[in-house]
């Protein structure tokens, strides 16, 4: 019996510009078809770094251009333009590959907002940088008119930093939960979803954030009662003293050895630590529930238990 599967792709499965990610996706969707063929149930989540990068940049620069008639974007405007290119792509590649196969099976992009909490700790202390390297002149003017905060860069230039909080809540669940259930391939939470708050009424106002398309993708896979999450990154595996000569790689983790090696430093902030950290929530939000961390196209082999690192209870 098939299984209802949380797909996180990462960058490597996207490509780093536009052409990139046209030949990217073609590969990604035919490692996603095998599994749908296997007659599992798949939503897929992606990150956006490179591509959100490349519009933030684009706005800056349409606005050194004439500040007086452009005004840059909402970091959160941004990301459901990514969101939705992004989306386009996959779908379609999805799509084409489907119907290769005989395949007649819908594919559809959700624009996912996704909820944080405002007084999350994460916006006291943003260090996520976005956009473009500026003059230490850009970012006083961008600190003094729109209350941005900045920090230098190692030496090039300026950017704009922002927080990175957990996300509480899947705005659009039923709808991304309704559609997987008429059997549609869903993608959704793109980027790690737009970050927004409640305000006032009904309304959710765009937070200046980027969310971790890990901890979102775990998110997503926790209301969609999913079975499995797979979080697709650079290595077949986990690994301890990774990159020595004593180097490890790990079959499969329970949450307290993975809380322990995250305790030593084993697995790298920004890197592999954020995806050891969802695939523990993921495994301990739910008995039964299975992580797997491995390759793109290792996806099929790791579900049937061949490879991959498998992180659960």
């Amino acid at each position: 019996m098939g299984k209802r599967i949380v797909i996180a792709l990462g960058g490597n499965a996207l490509g780093k510009n536009l052409p990139e990610q046209m030949i990217a996706v073609k590969q990604t969707a035919r490692a996603i078809v095998d599994l749908i063929e296997q007659g599992h149930q798949v939503v897929i989540a992606h990150g956006n770094g490179p591509q959100v990068g490349m519009i933030q940049n684009a706005m800056t620069e349409l606005t050194r251009s004439d500040p007086e008639k452009y005004i840059p974007c909402p970091l959160s405007v941004c990301v459901a333009m990514s969101q939705g290119y992004i989306g386009y792509d996959l779908q379609n590649a999805l799509r084409e590959e489907l119907l290769d196969r005989g395949i007649s099976k819908g594919v559809a992009t959700v624009l996912t907002q996704v909820e944080v909490d405002p007084q999350d700790p994460a916006f006291q202390n943003p260090t996520k940088p976005i956009g473009a390297f500026m003059t230490k002149e850009e970012a006083e003017t961008l600190v003094r008119e729109r209350d941005y905060q900045v920090v230098e860069d190692a030496g090039r230039g300026w950017r704009r930093v922002v927080a990175s909080p957990m996300p509480v809540s899947i705005v659009e669940i039923e709808s991304i939960r309704d559609m997987v259930d008429a059997g549609l391939v869903v993608v959704a939470c793109g980027g790690g979803g737009i970050p927004v708050f409640k305000t006032g009424g009904h309304h959710l106002k765009g937070a200046a954030a980027v969310i971790d398309k890990d901890f979102a993708s775990e998110k997503l896979a926790e209301q969609l009662n999913a079975d499995t999450l797979i979080i697709l990154t650079a290595v077949e595996k986990v690994a301890v003293n990774f990159g020595k000569p004593d180097q490890t790689w790990l079959d499969h983790l329970t949450p307290e050895e993975a809380r322990r090696y995250a305790a030593e430093g084993q697995f790298a902030p920004g890197s592999m630590l954020p995806k050891v950290e969802a695939a523990v929530k993921f495994a301990e939000s739910k008995p039964g529930r299975t992580a797997l961390i491995t390759l793109l196209e290792k996806a099929k082999a790791g579900i049937a238990g061949e490879t991959g690192t498998a992180v659960s209870r």
